[in-house]
């Protein structure tokens, strides 16, 4: 991690311990480094080569049968930026080692099923990379503020999903959770520039204005899911979203720090690499 850019690695600063309140976030700060916007998305582009080197030991190390894969898990208000970080943040990952999933309102099928069940099925495998955009934690979030489940039942979901993760990180998954905590003054500006540009017009859902309602009680169902669900081994990080470009990397930097801990190296060959050469220049 260059020493100029962050004074405190993200993987650090913007992880979720004990004591945490989302309220003391500040959405409009950029903690933990002093550049420019200018600066910032110049490394963004920058680190995209290191982020696809290290993606590449990942994948490559599935294939002399390692286990090791990565669960990305993006939550946030409307318009926090969680699609512009797939497609900034994360654009040096080679496309054919991830996989982006959006949980819409379940099926009729899915809900014959434990709330865990269609995301089980989206779990990575081996070697690849598995994004969330938007998860199975909305069913302590928008299913406690809409009252789609009962509160008996959403207590009970805290501690199947930690038990769920720790399944997952078992079996070699690193889990990455990050919420992007965006204001409501920013929220606002965004969701009125959807509407006044013709590209941006898909993104807008009438309901995004009804959740601009119920904030107060989203922020307190996060505030719980974010301590219910913090482990040591599968924290969550609450990553300020007014400034895209910080929010991008910052999440990038988390998302290489996690896979330099994995310290994986390129596959040894088991053939005679000599002899291959030679073969290869004759053939």
């Amino acid at each position: 991690m260059p020493k100029s850019l962050w004074s405190k690695d993200p993987s650090v600063l913007l992880r979720v311990d004990s004591g945490f309140q989302l309220a003391d976030v500040d959405p409009n700060a950029t903690p933990g480094t002093d550049i420019s916007k200018k600066e910032g998305k110049a490394m963004l582009r920058k680190q995209a080569r290191t982020l696809r080197r290290l993606q590449g030991k990942l994948f490559a190390d599935s294939t002399v049968g390692g286990k090791a894969s990565m669960l990305i898990v993006l939550q946030g208000m409307d318009s926090s930026g969680k699609g512009g970080i797939v497609k900034h943040a994360l654009a040096g990952m080679n496309a054919s080692g991830v996989v982006v999933h959006g949980f819409k309102a379940p099926t009729d099928e899915e809900k014959r099923h434990g709330f865990l069940w269609r995301v089980r099925k989206r779990l990575p495998e081996p070697g690849m990379v598995s994004i969330f955009d938007r998860s199975h934690y909305e069913d302590v979030l928008a299913a406690r503020v809409q009252n789609l489940a009962d509160p008996a039942t959403i207590e009970g979901r805290y501690g199947r999903i930690n038990s769920f993760e720790q399944k997952a990180m078992d079996n070699g998954t690193t889990i990455i959770k990050v919420m992007l905590q965006i204001s409501e003054k920013q929220q606002k500006k965004r969701l009125v520039a959807r509407l006044h540009r013709n590209s941006k017009l898909w993104k807008y859902n009438p309901s995004d204005v009804d959740d601009r309602e119920r904030w107060r009680g989203l922020q307190e169902a996060y505030q719980i899911a974010l301590e219910r669900t913090s482990t040591s081994e599968a924290p969550w990080y609450v990553v300020p979203a007014d400034h895209k470009w910080y929010a991008r990397l910052a999440v990038q930097q988390i998302v290489l720090t996690k896979l330099r801990e994995l310290e994986l190296g390129w596959p040894q060959p088991e053939f005679d690499l000599k002899k291959e050469r030679k073969r290869v220049a004759g053939a």
